[in-house]
């Protein structure tokens, strides 16, 4: 196994040679090591069955399978499918999945550490996802922006782009949004916490999720505080110019690993969108979030 930093000060490295059959503990810990530090690791030459990319996600830890039935794989219900192109005259997965800036399950109780893309039809243009590292952009945040935020509380839901399922066709808006807010009641995370392999300090936002912010007591702030950081953060920069935004390539064969504790992401789609398709594993490492929550990894 070989890392190599990618040129400059692009984020993420490249991994070469890489076989999970065959990795060592101390290789897992150094693949663990590299995403949390470089928060990408480009896996090279990967070609995996759907069990194989299972196999090589419980090498990094406890997968979580996703809460909705219409995203998983037929045959590894752990892999979450995202996918424009029917097999057999079905659907399999759901297309353009997360078109908006988000961590992956920051809706949810209990966020995992790590997410692993597979893509399996890579399209010829426009490939790529948009990542935003938050550890960074928390450390460019003017000064007084970060004494505003200090001790505060954000919640998180998945009300803002929740998508309709096939039984929820003919069924009543409010009966849906109901459901949304039964079944996925918004969580309370710290606006800032500590990363806890890095120590670094992490700002926990997106402009997905994030529907507010509150002070320790639970009493909300002015929601114009939440569209600063998202725009001071890049969030809101429908060009993708913004300093804090790092587009990440792949071609076949590439896997993606990162840090889905300090790593926000959106994908890159088009309004004429090519075949693409991925599978998506996630993983619960050693550690919880972070070390204030209160819930069982």
């Amino acid at each position: 196994m070989e890392i190599k930093q990618q040129p400059g000060d692009a984020m993420g490295a490249t991994v070469e040679d890489f076989d999970h059959t065959t990795a060592s503990e101390a290789d897992i810990a150094a693949l663990k090591n590299t995403v949390y530090t470089k928060k990408i690791a480009i896996l090279k030459g990967q070609d995996l069955a759907p069990e194989q990319f299972l196999e090589l996600g419980k090498r990094l830890g406890r997968p979580e399978t996703y809460y909705e039935p219409m995203y998983k794989h037929p045959e590894v219900p752990e892999i979450f499918v995202s996918s424009n192109v029917p097999e057999n005259g079905k659907q399999i997965g759901v297309p353009k999945t997360g078109k908006f800036w988000h961590a992956d399950y920051q809706f949810m109780p209990n966020p995992f550490g790590i997410t692993l893309i597979h893509p399996q039809v890579v399209p010829e243009k426009n490939r790529g996802t948009y990542f935003i590292d938050m550890g960074r952009a928390y450390e460019r945040l003017p000064a007084d922006l970060k004494k505003e935020i200090a001790g505060t509380y954000c919640r998180h839901s998945v009300r803002k782009y929740f998508k309709i399922r096939p039984q929820d066709v003919y069924r009543p808006l409010s009966e849906i949004i109901d459901e949304v807010e039964r079944k996925t009641p918004a969580v309370r995370q710290p606006t800032t916490f500590t990363h806890p392999m890095t120590g670094e300090t992490v700002l926990y936002i997106s402009e997905g999720f994030t529907v507010g912010i509150e002070d320790e007591g639970g009493r909300p702030l002015d929601e114009e505080l939440l569209k600063r950081l998202f725009d001071a953060t890049g969030q809101l920069d429908e060009a993708f110019e913004h300093e804090n935004i790092h587009l990440q390539g792949f071609e076949k064969g590439d896997l993606l690993v990162w840090d889905n504790r300090s790593l926000i992401h959106r994908a890159r789609h088009t309004t004429t969108p090519e075949p693409t398709v991925s599978h998506r594993v996630t993983v619960h490492d050693e550690r919880r979030l972070h070390d204030g929550m209160e819930v069982a990894a």
